[in-house]
């Protein structure tokens, strides 16, 4: 798996100009795993939501919600109602707490659809870097895909997505780092076995020798990316491996209901499911983590009117495409344009 790379090389430079796509500076992103937190929030069970804890649970669905902003692209009650297969694009900020009005960028998005009938979810990553038109903002072409965000918020960045990938969006959820390893210390820690070794931020791994992390060392392990062969690509390798892990660990997860807990991990979330729709996927679609599969969109790196840019393939844009409409139980079509400016 080692020489597997991960696609999802993400990177944003500062905003300048008339849009946030200009040219700046690079800087380190430390959250590329911080969407891994609603992951397991989201499966970690249905204890969650059982009586004595209705109250603290809706609470905090409560706190989290905020809509898109947009008409959804089709009927999501109806297809969480028939335990048909969704969609959620999963986005990860760089940020302190998170607010209601918060414009910063994204710096890691996954797709992630949730299969009952196949048992199955698929992580799809999608390089920050993507060479992509924003949806409403084409004529700022090119921008990159982790801009989106800043652009027009969680509305801009799925409408984007769908007609960059034809693909449907039902759900997004917004993370912040800060609740990485909160969920990874309640949950008494993950055990990983590394799939490169090195040191990083104090923390030294080694490949193939399963370590037991906490939050930091968890944090770490995911984080490193200067050190390695593929850069950011093997960066989101590790990354979706712990989120894997995430969803798989049981033992300790009614530790993430604790009403302190979810308080604060509230702080850090932000997504347009409602507390009805969390508690259909707890119990309808929990078994669609046993079995979890990690891809992602493979790009070109590109300079472009000097910045550093995924340019990816019509080819392998219809790949991804194909990959996801699949998993979601949808008819074959094509892939969005380029500029992802078709209705």
């Amino acid at each position: 798996m080692e020489d597997m790379p991960s696609r999802s090389e993400m990177h944003q430079e500062a905003p300048k100009g008339k849009g946030p796509k200009g040219n700046g500076p690079k800087k380190k992103h430390p959250v590329r795993n911080t969407i891994l937190i609603i992951i397991a929030v989201l499966f970690v069970g249905t204890a969650a939501f059982a009586a004595r804890t209705y109250f603290n649970a809706k609470n905090a669905a409560n706190t989290v919600y905020q809509s898109s902003g947009i008409k959804k692209s089709r009927n999501t009650s109806a297809a969480l109602n028939s335990k048909k297969p969704i969609s959620i694009l999963l986005l990860g900020t760089d940020t302190g707490a998170l607010g209601r009005n918060y414009k910063g960028r994204t710096d890691t998005l996954i797709l992630a659809t949730i299969n009952p009938k196949t048992k199955t979810t698929t992580l799809m990553s999608l390089p920050r870097d993507s060479e992509v038109a924003v949806s409403g903002f084409e004529q700022d072409f090119p921008t990159k895909l982790n801009a989106a965000y800043a652009y027009g918020s969680a509305g801009a960045t799925i409408k984007t997505v769908q007609k960059w990938l034809n693909v449907p969006i039902d759900y997004y959820a917004l993370i912040n780092m800060g609740g990485m390893k909160k969920v990874v210390n309640e949950i008494g820690g993950v055990d990983i076995t590394p799939i490169r070794s090195f040191t990083y931020a104090g923390y030294t791994f080694t490949k193939g020798q399963k370590t037991h992390m906490d939050g930091a060392k968890a944090l770490a392990y995911s984080r490193m990316r200067y050190d390695d062969p593929l850069g950011d690509y093997g960066r989101q390798q590790r990354q979706r491996q712990l989120i894997t892990t995430i969803i798989g660990e049981s033992t300790n997860a009614t530790n993430l209901i604790k009403q302190d807990f979810m308080k604060s991990i509230a702080k850090e979330t932000r997504t347009d499911l409602t507390f009805s729709d969390l508690t259909t996927l707890v119990s309808k679609y929990r078994d669609a983590t046993k079995n979890v599969v990690s891809d992602h969109a493979q790009g070109t790196g590109k300079m472009i009117s000097g910045q550093s840019f995924e340019v990816i393939s019509q080819t392998e844009k219809q790949r991804v495409t194909n990959v996801l409409r699949k998993s979601l139980d949808l008819k074959a079509a094509k892939t969005g344009e380029k500029y992802a400016n078709q209705n």
